[in-house]
């Protein structure tokens, strides 16, 4: 069948989705495949007939003979990938070409906050809290003289892993391994024995996995830790959180090669440093003679990627007290807390995750105390949250480095800390395998749901440090208070 892709007339298989149409017979890589294929996070959005529609789960057969418009084809494109790079409203990358095509769509005229947060609906961002693109889209204010460097420098320090800041980087073109692997490597998928298939291209795997599109339970959580015995000032539960990044694992490997890193340009928050992407490319490269792409479906991710570890605490005023936590190699734990490792049936949990062990209890020394949380790698934060639940952040990270880039780390910081405390959890069975495993069932705060969060940097001519991670935990704490200081997280959700 034929079809116009950015003013071009191509032929595609007249079967299958419009996303797996253009990526893989029209060579489009700016409509990026995040939730394998949910149709929830958006960032496969594309234009047809100038309308914004979700290609994963557009049938090709629907679009024959039509307009399609990706990011690539967008007269503005050049412009908006600037407004984004300009205010931070880009971290990763995965998610921007698809927020952009859809804003790229609302009239001038109906570009205000209200309406750009309604718009974003249909999208998910993991890393920027969402106000940053509200500003790209709304009041972009241009930033000249920038030193991409510097802020390249700063995002590797919030991010933990090397990372860049520049146009490229918004138009999605961050190097993501979806993206770069070689043509004509196959593609190899689990199926639902747990076993890697391998086929030419990501529809014929689909075809040959047979895989059944997860749902979300309505089963209520658990939380699997009880909270230890004794007198204590303040106590805390919390259960499965999933990373929730948005760039499926993925990674591909010549034979005989070395396999790309999963991380591409970013770190997942940590989610992806066990993942088993990079091992299985190598492997199944050496066996087929042939360069291989693996890749996780968004239920492969929330079924075995690593989750927050659970945890159930008992402080006493002075924040000396016990934390049980489920069991968990490495864990970055503070002083004064007596630990207790549990051994729980559920999936695996990793100590790479942002701040795993010592947030809950800066968080709680935090309510306990002044709110300011001072961060093992050296950022101190404090944060409040007024009666209109708008958030206010101080934050002090050594020098700053790019204010735009600290700025946006740690708007997505708290917004990330507001979806731990009130929304973010999955349930588990009682087998300890997820059943909630639509990238929506993680409880992500949409834009709709993110209140305004400003931040405050104070300058320093001292040695960069990490500051989102302060901010982390210093807004839970604040959301935390907010909430009455409820002894289990998430507070918003049965």
């Amino acid at each position: 069948m034929e079809l116009v892709v950015d003013g071009r007339r191509v032929e595609v298989p007249a079967a299958g989705s419009l996303l797996d149409a253009l990526r893989d017979h029209c060579g489009v890589r700016s409509a990026k495949d995040g939730c394998a294929p949910q149709g929830q996070c958006g960032c496969c959005t594309v234009l047809v007939d100038g309308q914004p529609r979700v290609a994963c789960v557009t049938p090709v057969a629907r679009v024959a003979g039509r307009q399609v418009t990706t990011f690539d084809g967008l007269s503005d494109g050049d412009e908006w990938v600037q407004r984004f790079t300009d205010t931070g409203a880009s971290q990763c990358g995965f998610c921007t070409p698809g927020i952009i095509v859809r804003l790229a769509a609302l009239p001038v005229e109906r570009r205000t906050d209200p309406a750009v947060r309604q718009a974003l609906l249909a999208h998910l961002c993991r890393c920027t809290g969402w106000n940053s693109i509200v500003d790209a889209a709304v009041a972009p204010v241009e930033v000249r003289g920038r030193d991409t460097d510097a802020a390249a420098r700063r995002a590797a320090i919030e991010g933990h892993v090397p990372q860049r800041v520049d146009v490229e980087v918004a138009a999605g073109r961050g190097g993501f391994d979806a993206d770069t692997a070689p043509d004509g490597a196959l593609v190899a998928m689990l199926d639902e024995t747990g076993a890697w298939v391998v086929a030419e291209s990501m529809a014929e795997v689909r075809q040959l996995t047979q895989r059944v599109q997860g749902r979300r339970t309505t089963l209520p959580l658990t939380w699997p830790i009880e909270v230890p015995a004794g007198e204590w000032a303040i106590t805390l539960q919390t259960t499965w959180v999933e990373p929730a990044y948005l760039e499926p694992d993925a990674a591909w490997c010549r034979p005989g090669g070395q396999s790309s890193s999963p991380l591409a340009n970013g770190g997942a928050f940590g989610g992806k440093s066990p993942s088993m992407v990079g091992d299985v490319a190598r492997r199944l490269a050496d066996e087929h003679d042939r360069p291989v792409l693996a890749v996780l479906t968004r239920d492969d991710v929330v079924r075995l990627g690593a989750k927050r570890p659970p945890i159930a605490m008992g402080l006493r005023a002075d924040g000396t007290g016990v934390l049980r936590v489920a069991r968990t190699n490495g864990l970055l734990l503070p002083d004064g807390v007596e630990v207790e490792l549990v051994d729980v049936i559920g999936p695996t949990t990793s100590a790479a995750l942002r701040g795993a062990g010592w947030a809950e209890v800066a968080a709680a020394r935090a309510v306990l105390g002044d709110g300011a949380v001072a961060a093992p790698g050296g950022g101190w934060a404090r944060a409040t949250i007024n009666d209109d639940g708008d958030v206010e952040v101080w934050v002090r990270a050594g020098e700053p480095l790019d204010q735009v880039v600290l700025r946006s780390y740690c708007v997505g910081a708290a917004h990330m800390a507001l979806g731990w405390v009130r929304s973010e959890a999955i349930t588990v069975d009682d087998h300890g395998v997820p059943i909630d495993v639509t990238i929506r069932s993680a409880g992500v705060l949409r834009a709709v749901d993110t209140p305004q969060i400003v931040v405050h940097i104070e300058g320093s001519d001292a040695a960069p440090v990490n500051g989102s991670d302060a901010v982390f935990a210093a807004v839970a704490a604040a959301a935390w208070r907010r909430a009455g200081v409820a002894g289990r997280w998430p507070t918003m959700r049965p």
